[in-house]
């Protein structure tokens, strides 16, 4: 696409702010609209449309913000095909509208299911997402050991399950290409830190 990102993009940008504007990354104090705008520039270098790149701004809102952020806002804002793309990388289920989640292992195994059925590049947002939460994963990993999985939801040996799956999942769907490449890159390497810090 051309380097020029139209009104739609603007829109969801101050939409994605005014929703994330209280939310930092885990574990720290960065504000969360850095990895909404990380992930929208790893789908663009990919070749992704203002649709993908819109998405990306917008991945976490149905997840993190059911209260105030649903599928039909989405698509009374920004179009059909961007509210699926987001509710493609949802892992809380179609009827959750805030408050606890269901069980970490539950939603990661139907989340990981679901992608195995989205032929590349329909996952590539998805693929971006992880990969650019895993690339800090891994740099924490290395400042902090194995001290970063206390900010998580689920322990290490969890964590390197669902990397590992995400790695099956993404092959299945076709994922090829510098982000698929990358990401099997860190998921190695987390390992190896995991193994060197357990051993």
């Amino acid at each position: 696409m051309s380097g020029r990102l139209g009104d739609r993009f603007a829109s969801a940008l101050r939409y994605a702010h005014e929703i994330h504007r209280s939310d930092t990354r885990k574990g720290s104090s960065t504000p969360y609209v850095s990895h909404l705008l990380a992930v929208c520039a790893l789908v663009l270098e990919d070749g992704g449309d203002e649709d993908e790149a819109i998405a990306a701004l917008l991945h976490d809102t149905i997840e993190d913000h059911a209260d105030e952020v649903t599928r039909v806002d989405l698509e009374a804002r920004f179009g059909t095909r961007v509210a699926e793309m987001v509710v493609a990388c949802t892992d809380t289920p179609p009827d959750y509208r805030g408050g606890e989640k269901p069980p970490w292992r539950e939603r990661k195994e139907a989340y990981v299911a679901r992608l195995r059925g989205k032929k590349y590049p329909g996952c590539r947002l998805a693929l971006a997402d992880k990969l650019h939460n895993l690339r800090t994963t891994v740099t924490d990993y290395r400042r902090q050991g194995d001290g970063i999985w206390k900010k998580f939801n689920a322990g290490k040996e969890d964590q390197l399950w669902y990397h590992g799956a995400l790695v099956e999942a993404f092959r299945e769907a076709g994922a090829t290409g510098p982000l698929a490449e990358e990401f099997e890159r860190c998921v190695t390497e987390l390992r190896r830190l995991a193994r060197a810090e357990g051993s």
